[in-house]
C-alpha cells in the first residue's frame, strides 16, 4: 500500500517510521524537506491512502478531501467538529466511495487493554460496581508554548478523547449522567487538570492530567468477586496487570500479576489493523467519532461554563 504522511511533527515522523517502505511521501506546509507543501500537490494515483497527523481544526476539510479521492485515512485523535453534521457526512461519504476513515486510538491496542476488555466480557468479576482511569503526563508546559494547542478545553480533547474511546471499548459505553466533577487551569490558559465521571449504570471515573511528575496510566476496575488493575503503559513501562479475587466472608484476595517490560507495540499493530482494512474496502469507526465528539462538546461545554 502507498501511503502519504501529512504533517510532520511528533506524531508524523512516527507514524512515518512505522510505516516504512510504505512512504511514497510527505506533506507539510512548513518543515523543510517536505515533498509537497499541501495535499492538493501530492497526484492523485501516487497513493493509496493518507496518514493525516495534523491539528484538529483543519481534519473535516482534508478528510472530506481525502474521500472525494477515494483515498483511504488513518487519522490521529480526535475527530471532532462543531457540527455533528460535519461527521456524520465523513460517515456517509467513506460508505459511498469504498474507502476507510480510520480516527486512530491505539490504546486499543495495548496488550493489557485487551487483557482487561477479555476479563471484563468474562464475567470473572461479575456484576462491575466501579471503575477509575487516570491518563497522565508532563506536558503542561509544552503545550503552553504551542501556537494551537493551549486554547478551548485543552486535555480533554487531548487525553480525554482516548478515555472516552477505552470506556467505548471495555464497557461498550459510559455513564448516563457522565458530568464534570473538577476542571483546572493550573499553569495553562486551557484546561491542563480534569477530573470527570458519572454513576449510573456504574460509578466510572476518568481523570487526566498534563501536570503528573511522570507519565502514567492507571486502570481500576471493581465488581462483586474482584477486582482487575492495569498499572502503567508498555510506553512507559514495565506496565502491570494484576486481577485480585475477593475471599468470602473476608479475607486477603488472591493476586495473580503479568508484568510487560517491552517497546511500544501499539503503533505497528494499529497500522496493520489499517492497512487490513483497506484491502477489505470497509471498517471505517465514524460511528466511533460520533459519540466520542458529542460528549466531548457535552463535557467542554460544562467546564468553559464553569471557568467564566
Amino acid at each position: 500500500m502507498r501511503v502519504i504522511v501529512v504533517g510532520l511533527g511528533i506524531q508524523g515522523n512516527k507514524r512515518k517510521q512505522i510505516a516504512g517502505a510504505d512512504v511514497v511521501a510527505t506533506v507539510d506546509p512548513l518543515v523543510p524537506g517536505a515533498d509537497y507543501r499541501s495535499i492538493e500537490e501530492a497526484p492523485a494515483d501516487s497513493y493509496d491512502a493518507a496518514l493525516l497527523c495534523i491539528p484538529d481544526d483543519p481534519k473535516v476539510r482534508l478528510v472530506r478531501f481525502l474521500l472525494e479521492h477515494k483515498k483511504n485515512i488513518l487519522l490521529e485523535k480526535p475527530l471532532i467538529s462543531e457540527n455533528q453534521s460535519d461527521l456524520e457526512e465523513i460517515a456517509v461519504l467513506a460508505k459511498r466511495e469504498g474507502v476507510v476513515c480510520y480516527t486512530a486510538y491505539n490504546h486499543r491496542f495495548e496488550p493489557h487493554f485487551i487483557r482487561l476488555k477479555e476479563t471484563v466480557a468474562s464475567s470473572i468479576l461479575g456484576k462491575i460496581y466501579r471503575a477509575r482511569f487516570f491518563y497522565g503526563n508532563g506536558t503542561a508546559r509544552d503545550v503552553r508554548n504551542s501556537q494551537w494547542r493551549d486554547k478551548g478545553a485543552g486535555v480533554l480533547p487531548d487525553l480525554g478523547s482516548h478515555l472516552l474511546d477505552l470506556i467505548l471499548f471495555i464497557f461498550g459505553g459510559w455513564p448516563d449522567d457522565l458530568k464534570i466533577w473538577n476542571a483546572q487551569c493550573f499553569e495553562n490558559k486551557a484546561f491542563d487538570h480534569i477530573i470527570c465521571g458519572g454513576t449510573s449504570p456504574i460509578h466510572i471515573e476518568l481523570e487526566m492530567s498534563l501536570l503528573s511528575w511522570r507519565n502514567h496510566f492507571v486502570a481500576e476496575v471493581y465488581g462483586e468477586n474482584g477486582s482487575a488493575h492495569i498499572d502503567s503503559l508498555c510506553k512507559w513501562g514495565p506496565s502491570t496487570f494484576t486481577l485480585r479475587k475477593r475471599i468470602f466472608p473476608s479475607g486477603r484476595p488472591t493476586e495473580e500479576s503479568i508484568t510487560l517490560v517491552q517497546a511500544d507495540p501499539t503503533w505497528g499493530l494499529e497500522y496493520e489493523h489499517f492497512k487490513k482494512l483497506c484491502v477489505c474496502g470497509e471498517g471505517s469507526n465514524v460511528d466511533n467519532d460520533l459519540l466520542i465528539n458529542k460528549m466531548l462538546h457535552i463535557l467542554s461545554s460544562e467546564a468553559l461554563d464553569g471557568k467564566e
